[in-house]
């Protein structure tokens, strides 16, 4: 019979080896798990007997200093996924999460900036310094091609078909899709590739396309420095992130009569649902044009 620790730690390699998941996503189920672990270990719960009551106790202690809907839901994803692991490696014979349910979500409708907030964002690069033209490129390939913050960090030279106008994206859980590049952005990218040429780039960032001024790959709290500061230099007084620049394409191609099949696969959404959150975000525009120009409305 297996230890409990010796479990946990094939749970781990389960997480990194067979689903393919993201880096940030086998963070996410590590760091709940060690949450689950430590209130087994608190209450001398053998995991493999753990019960469906003793995992609502967890649940119920855990929400009572997280009562957020969206750590709630990733934290019971998590017991889930451990407990569906027992079972798949026939730890256990059924699985007492079965029966917990997800808390119901409010509709979160993402901010999307504006075309002017956009430009006025862009306007706000020194195209002077270093960094300018590299600045300028990763803003038309978040805002144009409706790139993840770790999709652009994480993009390799090897996977840009630059002539033929596309990029090959790895993904969440290792899954590829081909994305456009927008003119603009290969203007601007070809600008950043000269200014790159100058640099010290260690041997092991040779192919990663967006490095910092020592020549190694930039990291995503780099890019979220990077947007803040344009939207704070423009005046924005959104919550401005490189996934606001994700939500407006996805906005501004839905707007423009964009099929939303069409934008689920651009985004690499698993799920049409998921994509459907920007229908939700128009329907907002449609009702704000009721509110403002329908003369029922009006004083």
């Amino acid at each position: 019979m297996k230890t409990a620790d010796s479990i946990y730690k094939e749970y781990h390699t389960y997480l990194r080896l067979e689903r393919s998941l993201s880096e940030n996503s086998v963070t996410a189920y590590e760091q709940d798990l060690d949450k689950l672990r430590a209130y087994f270990d608190d209450h001398g719960i053998d995991p493999v007997k753990a019960t469906y009551a003793e995992l609502q106790d967890f649940v119920y202690s855990t929400f009572g200093q997280d009562t957020n809907p969206r750590s709630q839901s990733r934290i019971i994803s998590g017991i889930h996924s451990f407990f569906r692991f027992l079972l798949y490696h026939n730890y256990i014979e059924t699985d007492p999460s079965e029966l917990i349910e997800m808390p119901k979500k409010e509709l979160h409708l993402p901010d999307v900036l504006t075309l002017e907030e956009i430009n006025a964002m862009i306007a706000q690069i020194d195209l002077s310094s270093k960094e300018g033209h590299r600045n300028r490129a990763i803003i038309e390939m978040l805002y144009g091609s409706g790139l993840r913050v770790s999709e652009l960090t994480d993009l390799k030279l090897s996977n840009m078909y630059r002539k033929e106008g596309y990029m090959l994206i790895q993904g969440k859980g290792s899954k590829q899709r081909l994305v456009p590049i927008s003119p603009e952005a290969e203007k601007w990218f070809s600008y950043w590739m000269e200014d790159r040429s100058h640099l010290d780039i260690k041997s092991e960032f040779s192919d990663i396309a967006f490095l910092n001024r020592y020549g190694r790959q930039l990291t995503r709290a780099m890019i979220f420095t990077i947007i803040k500061r344009l939207a704070e230099g423009a005046g924005i007084h959104k919550t401005v992130s490189p996934h606001t620049l994700r939500h407006s394409f996805a906005t501004h191609l839905l707007q423009n009569g964009a099929d939303l099949r069409i934008i689920q696969q651009l985004l690499g959404h698993e799920s049409i649902t998921t994509t459907e959150i920007y229908t939700h975000v128009d329907i907002q525009d449609l009702r704000k044009a009721i509110l403002e120009f329908h003369p029922a409305n009006r004083q």
